[in-house]
């Protein structure tokens, strides 16, 4: 297992405020990573850190085993910010060549397909383009780089859903013949959960949970039946929310469940169901506090 990208209790202040908090995160060699946050989580804090634009008040940043120093960027690394403030007097095609220079992987070939993919005019002004179609050029740049660490963040924030189909689409057309680890930041959830492989979630500046996507999948559940049966059901498991409704108490727990539980579910009357991701990041993060 190759490890591309190691933060080590990352720990960031604002006045009286914790943006991260003993936050640790790792991410291998050509796997594609969601991060997972409400705003104000932290995400967007971290990941300036690791692009070197913030520095943390202590904790490390390693990337392919060597330590960045302060203001130290990583090699062969793109970061597509939310916004391109300071691009707004360029054109598309200008802020296009200008990115290529910092990207020896660049594909040009690529990135004029993808301006057809997603209908973008290269001679229009950054500073013209409405709020989505301005995250596509930032997206352009991400997946056109073809950098071995790629952080994206909220890179569908104001597009329609034709247009987030299309990026992601072009997203993993591209990422299954050029591999390389990505990180998406976003606070659409259900969207990641067909994208990304693994997921990290935050809160308030600490890490809730890191797994698997499949994983999640097949261990976030719904349970539902009489308040006693519930109760003697979850027992020992790992419980995220509980409600009464009725006669009876629903309740959210992340486990995974053999044979076995769904025959004692049956014989206790206990219904099952898969949670969403939506509903399962709702219940994670309110149990969190």
């Amino acid at each position: 297992m190759s490890i591309a990208l190691t933060c080590g209790n990352l720990n960031k202040k604002y006045g009286r405020t914790d943006a991260l908090r003993n936050l640790n995160l790792q991410l291998e060699e050509n796997v594609i990573y969601g991060l997972l946050g409400r705003n104000g989580a932290g995400k967007t804090t971290l990941l300036n850190m690791i692009a070197g634009g913030i520095f943390p008040d202590y904790g490390t940043i390693e990337v392919r085993g060597k330590k960045l120093g302060k203001g130290e960027l990583p090699k062969d690394f793109c970061f597509v910010r939310e916004k391109n403030k300071p691009f707004g007097g360029a054109r598309v095609i200008e802020v296009l060549q200008f990115a290529a220079n910092f990207h020896p992987n660049w594909d040009w070939t690529f990135a004029h397909e993808l301006l057809e993919t997603f209908r973008l005019d290269p001679r229009k002004k950054i500073r013209q383009l409405s709020r989505g179609t301005e995250s596509l050029v930032g997206n352009i740049i991400g997946l056109a780089s073809r950098a071995s660490l790629t952080l994206y963040d909220e890179p569908v924030l104001g597009l329609d859903v034709l247009m987030r189909e299309r990026f992601y689409k072009a997203l993993l057309e591209d990422y299954a013949n050029h591999p390389r680890t990505i990180l998406l930041s976003t606070h659409l959830i259900d969207e990641i959960a067909t994208v990304a492989e693994r997921v990290y979630i935050i809160e308030a500046g600490s890490l809730l949970l890191h797994d698997e996507m499949d994983r999640i999948h097949m261990a976030a559940h719904l349970i539902r039946g009489n308040s006693e049966a519930v109760a003697s059901f979850t027992t020992g498991k790992r419980v995220l929310h509980t409600e009464a409704y009725g006669r009876g108490t629903l309740a959210a727990i992340y486990e995974m469940l053999d044979d076995g539980d769904m025959l004692r579910a049956r014989e206790m009357d206990i219904s099952i169901e898969h949670l969403t991701l939506q509903k399962f990041f709702s219940y994670l993060i309110e149990g969190g506090h």
